[in-house]
């Protein structure tokens, strides 16, 4: 199993959550690819971790879809299909829209200056090609108003959901579905957003949805 090169000791505080984000992101970003074995112990020495968090992790990536196992026999990085594309989509992108409704009033002055932020860090990432960049202000950008929906439960279904989703992006499509009029996109949201337009918000965030699934 080739494990990430660029994989260090993980620093001691919060472990179980580090472990786990970790290979969360391998598999997300393809380092590890589907259907590759996945050895607790490989892990662990690589890690430079005991078995135990790396095995608690494995069992959340179970959970969550990314990983799957034969009782006694292995436990694999989970196939991906390109149906499933077309399965999460529609689920991402209503609950994002009931993000956006429960965060409209919340977000104040230093939220909008994060999401501005983000959205011309987009824009920079894009005009240099580099999508793993664009891809981290996207993600930056949206995911301040889906915390400001202030509701625990759908921030963690909606992380869950967008890491399958960027898995498949990862597969099938390379170097994601970003496109250049995202940045636009996003704008058009900003400016509804600061005039608490709930109906402008949500259209504009249909918007940016379709520029994603038109790629």
């Amino acid at each position: 199993m080739p494990i990430p090169v660029s994989a260090l000791a993980l620093e001691r505080p919060s472990l179980r959550e580090s472990v786990y984000e970790r290979l969360r992101d391998w598999i997300v970003e393809g380092s590890l690819e589907p259907g590759e074995q996945l050895r607790d112990q490989e892990l662990a020495l690589r890690l430079g971790v005991s078995r135990t968090p790396v095995r608690e992790a494995l069992r959340r990536l179970e959970d969550e879809g990314l990983v799957e196992t034969a009782s006694n026999r292995w436990t694999r990085v989970k196939s991906v299909g390109l149906e499933e594309v077309g399965q999460i989509y529609p689920i991402l992108l209503a609950l994002e829209l009931l993000a956006l409704e429960l965060a409209l009033l919340a977000l104040n002055k230093a939220d909008m200056a994060a999401m501005k932020q983000a959205n011309q860090d987009l824009q920079t990432a894009l005009e240099a090609r580099d999508s793993a960049k664009a891809t981290e202000a996207d993600v930056r950008f949206h995911q301040v108003m889906i915390e400001r929906s202030d509701n625990p439960e759908l921030i963690g279904i909606l992380s869950g959901l967008k890491h399958k989703y960027r898995r498949l992006e990862q597969a099938y499509f390379g170097s994601g579905t970003l496109g250049k009029d995202s940045p636009k996109q996003h704008q058009k949201l900003l400016r509804a957003l600061e005039k608490r337009d709930l109906d402008g918000a949500k259209e504009a965030l249909l918007s940016n949805w379709n520029v994603k699934e038109n790629l």
